[in-house]
């Protein structure tokens, strides 16, 4: 093959490699936070069958689950689909994650530490009908510091812990997710230098209304090899399409009423999401995943859904291909404000090689360097 093609031009079954391993991921993946009723906004076992059914069907491979969703349920849903479905196991990419307790009253039943993480993967695997997980996901950090400023569960502890069990043959592959910049660069090397098994994936929250992910925490993946699984993408359904600053709110149901209304900053960027979908003749699910889709560093987008009819909305985006005039609406309308020093740094190439063409790329002079 000459040159690479955009997601946008190739199905669902298109496989993408998954950070630097050999793990091949659809470059849609299915979340499973909204399998279950148990937080008064999920979908029944029967529909959440209905969803699973209809991604597999367009050809996806990799489905993403927690222990803590719909405290167990979503787990204990997908083990029951493919209980009643064995030749589907082996062929699918399962992705879970632990760190949040499960057991009031024991403080080991959660977190990062070898006790904790031991017993959250036999629960996950019991509620997934499995006795593998093909990835393995941190889903925090223990934010607990003691008065000597040292983490009371250090990161070795987690990570031989994760090796152990892929020598085990328990989990294929680690990842983790939710953590800051500095936390994936420590869990990198520590990995690196120990010889044990590297971090693959990232998931973080990433959209057109939450871009300050780009400050470190891409950087920080791209620079190890770690493949980025952004959740989120709608940004708690804010650019669904249900929202405008030219129609009345709509009714808050148990999700809404969780997550509130959108903030005023939002509506520039939901009006343009909503503005590029009419002119694509597309759903604004659809744009605003698209553009998750062909960000720098982007491996995998994880879509979540209610209902089949929001699934494919949301899969619409597989054959959508923004424009270039599009994109850039959409990139200047979101751009985000970032932490320092990831603004300033924004003028580096243009400081060092202003003018020049390097790695493909004119950098523009930079006004202090202009003669």
């Amino acid at each position: 093959m000459s040159g690479r093609v955009r997601i946008g031009d190739v199905p669902i079954n298109s496989y993408v490699s998954l950070g630097h391993s050999g793990l091949r991921v659809s470059p849609m993946a299915l979340g499973t936070m909204t399998f279950g009723e148990e937080w008064g906004w999920g979908a029944s076992p029967e529909v959440s069958a209905d969803i699973l059914a209809a991604y597999l069907d367009h050809g996806g491979n990799f489905v993403d689950t927690a222990n803590v969703y719909t405290r167990g349920h979503a787990e204990t849903i997908v083990g029951d689909y493919l209980a009643a479905r064995p030749e589907l196991r082996d062929r699918l990419v399962l992705s879970t994650k632990f760190w949040a307790n499960l057991h009031p009253g024991d403080p080991n039943g959660g977190g990062a530490g070898r006790k904790g993480i031991i017993r959250q993967l036999e629960d996950s695997l019991r509620r997934l009908g499995t006795d593998y997980v093909d990835l393995y996901l941190l889903n925090n950090f223990d934010p607990y510091w003691r008065d000597d400023y040292q983490p009371v569960i250090p990161m070795a502890e987690t990570l031989r812990t994760l090796d152990d069990l892929v020598t085990a043959g328990k989990i294929r592959y680690v990842g983790m997710s939710n953590l800051p910049g500095w936390k994936i660069a420590e869990a990198s090397l520590l990995a690196q230098t120990k010889g044990w098994t590297p971090m693959v994936a990232l998931q973080t929250e990433y959209s057109l209304a939450e871009r300050t992910a780009e400050a470190e925490v891409f950087p920080a993946a791209r620079a190890y090899g770690i493949g980025v699984v952004p959740w989120g993408v709608l940004k708690n359904g804010f650019l669904s399409g249900k929202y405008s600053r030219s129609q009345p709110l709509p009714a808050e149901g148990s999700r809404g009423g969780m997550l509130g209304q959108p903030a005023d900053r939002y509506y520039p960027i939901i009006d343009a999401v909503n503005d590029v979908a009419a002119e694509a003749k597309a759903s604004p699910a659809a744009v605003a995943t698209a553009w998750v889709r062909d960000r720098p560093g982007v491996t995998a987008t994880l879509v979540g859904a209610r209902t089949v009819q929001q699934l494919e909305a949301n899969l619409e985006a597989v054959d959508l291909v923004l424009t270039t005039d599009q994109r850039a609406t959409l990139d200047v309308v979101s751009q985000p404000e970032l932490a320092v020093p990831a603004a300033s740094n924004r003028n580096a190439p243009s400081l060092q090689f202003g003018g020049m063409w390097v790695d493909w790329v004119q950098w523009p002079e930079h006004p202090s360097l202009v003669r």
